[in-house]
């Protein structure tokens, strides 16, 4: 016989049915015992009177949690005891046959409420529990829906989905990078990706035209609400284009996936441009958000573009404003020598109800020029050629002119979810400070791993 998803049943009325799931909840209603039962899909009331001795007592002893398969009828729930609160409300399952598959502890927290009320720490040690509870469950099916609509629309646009490397080499992008000892080659080490930046324009100079990739990204950053040591981005880069056609391309997608996928409303459309500087002096920040009332199921997209292609910060009196290959507006390049922080870059940035949720740019193909912007940066030429000497040399080889984005998907669908972080929209987070309480990672390994890697753990004094 096949087996129904929960959410099935409503249409087979008279008919008999094998369900698998979850004990949801028990209600004894003295010679009537319900029980609901719980799967992925939904929720299904089963029946149990005392005509079925055997099957009666079987479901005085279930408890919520306990997993089980259950054969039985599916009928019309009496006049007055419909229940339109859950899918399968009109209808009722007499069991003829239950097998308990598994039981269950007493959960250390309830699952039947939203969860933002359970200390996180406790959440994230029973993940497998917390994503139980119907929001979680939500939040991921919503994720899976997102994630295929970025796939097919874009394979439907030409575009083709190539994995880059995890084990990869440190270079400097911006924040620190996640490290991996080398065990065949002592003291040398893997670095894993920031992001796929120098692969991706790589993959332009090998033909490719149009790549993308639903892409994990590792940056060893200090956490906070809207970041994790890791992160998922959608990361693509086209051939033979200016920035105007990847605006269009990408305000075309994210206008299709909030309408058709998430059912949101958009504030504006066209979204709204702003230059950097308008948007600082209007905003006071590069990251805004111009709704007049935080509606959450708005969504008040906009542009942000014309950043300097340099900055100052606290630990660096010259730094990229995006990455080092993002290329200089031609009006400004002349600049580069004279005054270059006055230099504008072709870099673009989307920004979503306060956050940014992607940025890209038209990146630097000619080898002199990145040269030049590697010695603004203050890289000698031996740093150069140790760390960029793969791109420069791609160069030499036929470089398209090309550009591209890499856009949050986290931190889009903790918007789109109204998530207060984006832990809320990852199946198997960190804590707020880096740690997986469910796997106790990060963990020590032990000497012997330690001795295969060459490598010495010295304590804090």
């Amino acid at each position: 016989m096949k087996r129904y998803w929960v959410n099935e049943i409503k249409d087979k009325v008279g008919e008999t049915v094998e369900l698998f799931g979850w004990v949801n909840v028990r209600r004894d209603h003295g010679k009537i015992i319900f029980i609901d039962l719980r799967d992925r899909s939904g929720i299904a009331q089963l029946v149990f009177t005392p005509q079925n001795e055997e099957l009666y007592k079987i479901a005085e002893t279930l408890r919520p949690e306990w997993v089980l398969f259950i054969k039985g009828e599916v009928s019309e729930r009496p006049q007055g005891m419909e229940n339109p609160e859950i899918e399968t409300g009109k209808v009722e399952v007499k069991a003829v046959e239950v097998v308990i598959l598994s039981q269950s502890e007493t959960p250390p927290f309830p699952l039947d409420s939203a969860g933002h009320e359970i200390d996180e720490e406790l959440r994230l040690k029973y993940r497998y529990l917390d994503l139980r509870r119907e929001r979680l469950k939500n939040n991921l099916i919503m994720r899976h829906k997102v994630i295929k609509f970025m796939r097919d629309y874009l394979n439907d646009r030409s575009f083709i989905e190539i994995e880059t490397p995890i084990l990869t080499k440190s270079t400097p992008e911006g924040a620190r990078d996640y490290v991996v000892p080398s065990r065949l080659y002592p003291g040398k080490f893997y670095a894993l990706p920031q992001s796929p930046q120098q692969y991706k324009q790589i993959l332009m100079v090998a033909g490719i035209e149009r790549y993308f990739q639903i892409a994990r990204c590792f940056r060893d950053e200090d956490t906070r609400g809207d970041r994790q040591p890791e992160f998922t981005q959608l990361d693509l880069e086209m051939s033979f284009v200016e920035r105007e056609a990847i605006l269009a391309l990408i305000e075309d997608l994210y206008t299709e996936l909030t309408e058709k996928i998430v059912n949101c409303k958009i504030l504006k459309k066209p979204f709204p441009r702003f230059t950097y500087e308008e948007a600082i002096k209007r905003f006071g920040d590069d990251k805004f958000d111009f709704r007049e009332s935080k509606n959450p199921n708005t969504m008040a997209f906009a542009w942000v573009l014309d950043f300097p292609l340099f900055q100052k910060t606290t630990t660096q009196e010259i730094s990229p404003s995006h990455h080092p290959f993002t290329a200089p507006q031609e009006r400004d390049i002349r600049l580069l020598d004279s005054d270059p922080m006055k230099v504008k870059s072709w870099q673009y940035d989307l920004v979503l109800n306060g956050f940014e949720i992607g940025g890209g740019s038209i990146r630097i193909t000619n080898p002199e020029l990145q040269m030049k912007v590697f010695n603004i940066l203050g890289y000698s030429d031996e740093e150069i050629k140790e760390k960029f000497s793969h791109l420069l040399e791609a160069y030499a080889y036929g470089g398209p002119p090309h550009g591209g984005i890499a856009l949050g998907i986290d931190r889009l669908l903790s918007i789109f979810a109204n998530e207060p972080n984006i832990r809320e929209v990852i199946a198997f987070p960190k804590t707020g400070d880096a740690r997986d309480p469910m796997m106790e990672s990060p963990s020590e390994i032990d000497k012997k791993q330690l001795k295969e890697l060459h490598l010495k753990v010295e304590k804090d004094k």
